[in-house]
């Protein structure tokens, strides 16, 4: 429109919690007087997987969506008497609104490839005689509630295993491996609190090595089209100094696994996208991979391990996911402001982002845990 300089949609901030309220408003900059119906303005939340498959030699698109939010306010004008219109003077207009989130488990914002969760909101300026001017504001979603402080986040995980390399019948050659997870839940940029001991009776030398991955599941549930899909990612990995043989070490994590930003876990949340993390600690030998290994579930959290009594509290930040998991490798054409030409043929800029979902992480510089 001609006569609209500025339309824009703020909020009083980027991301919120389940059961807060969002408040906002709708700014209008007008140069001339003209004729407006209403302002109308949608919240929503929804989940959406997308992908392609082969179904009788064709190649399909199938897709579904779930919604979380959906709920809808007239912040001006009637909403009932169609057909009235008012004057909208020239100058600055500000139309505040609210919303109340749902107290529910609301999953995070996420977005990948083949699958999305997005919060978002769609103003509609109602003009008579003319296409309505549409605007879209996405904010982030830090959920669901989960708390390192549960009990049985706290409880330790101790794991055993052990593998002969001489014989089946014996216990010489024996290589066993003992990892004991000091808590299960931890928020992104924490440490993770491992420790594992190490008995190498065989007669090679054997190496540590931790893996955190990421696993994530998409679904669909078309009747004979349902599908489903999973993609792993690499978090993290430690590869530690020899172990030789015929001797015995214990080793402790220290502050040498930090988590790097990540998706929270989701699980039992939303029907189309499932995120959780396996922390698998195995031992190699320069001949095989994997020659004794143990795997352990690690929930990443949304509200930080506290020390009790001690009065020190860590500082929460929210911070984009890393690119080399899902959460992070993706942003979709939508949160991209294009190349822009800037008079110089040797050179474009780079797109503008316009949003990325963030999630929770801790300030390591202001905190020590132990």
């Amino acid at each position: 429109m001609d006569y609209i300089r500025e339309f824009d949609i703020q909020l009083d901030k980027e991301q919120y919690y389940a059961g807060e309220t969002v408040c906002g408003k709708v700014i209008l900059d007008t140069i001339e007087n003209f004729q407006m119906k209403s302002i109308r303005v949608a919240l929503r939340g929804k989940a959406h997987t997308e992908w392609k498959v082969m179904l009788s030699g064709d190649r399909r698109t199938v897709k579904e969506d779930q919604y979380f939010i959906d709920q809808r306010q007239t912040i001006w004008g009637e909403k009932h008497a169609i057909g009235k219109k008012s004057i909208i003077p020239r100058g600055v207009h500000k139309f505040p609104f609210s919303f109340d989130l749902p107290e529910s488990a609301l999953p995070c914002s996420f977005e990948s490839r083949v699958g999305q969760i997005r919060y978002f909101f769609k103003v509609i300026i109602d003009i008579p005689y003319a296409s309505p001017p549409q605007g879209m504001k996405y904010f982030t979603i830090i959920g669901p509630h989960i708390d390192c402080m549960d009990e049985h986040y706290l409880k330790p995980i101790v794991l055993e295993n052990r593998r002969s390399t001489c014989c089946w019948c014996c216990k010489r050659g024996t290589v066993s491996l003992k990892s004991v997870l000091e808590r299960s839940a931890y928020v992104c940029k924490e440490s993770i609190k491992l420790k594992v001991t190490i008995d190498n009776q065989g007669e090679e030398d054997v190496w540590l090595r931790i893996r955190l991955e990421q696993i994530c599941e998409y679904f669909i549930d078309r009747g004979v089209l349902g599908v489903s899909k999973e993609q792993k990612n690499l978090v993290l990995e430690y590869k530690g100094n020899p172990v030789k043989a015929q001797k015995k070490i214990k080793w402790d994590s220290g502050n040498v696994l930090v988590i790097p930003v990540v998706p929270t876990t989701l699980v039992n949340i939303c029907r189309l996208i499932q995120i959780y993390y396996v922390l698998t600690v195995s031992l190699d030998t320069a001949k095989e991979t994997d020659l004794v290994s143990v795997n352990m579930p690690l929930t990443i959290a949304t509200v930080p391990f506290r020390i009790p009594n001690s009065g020190l509290n860590k500082t929460i930040k929210y911070e984009p996911a890393s690119t080399h998991v899902e959460g992070g490798q993706y942003l979709a054409p939508d949160f991209l402001l294009g190349q822009v030409y800037d008079g110089n043929e040797h050179y474009l800029r780079e797109p503008i982002v316009l949003y990325k979902p963030v999630y929770v992480t801790i300030d390591k510089s202001e905190y020590t845990e132990y």
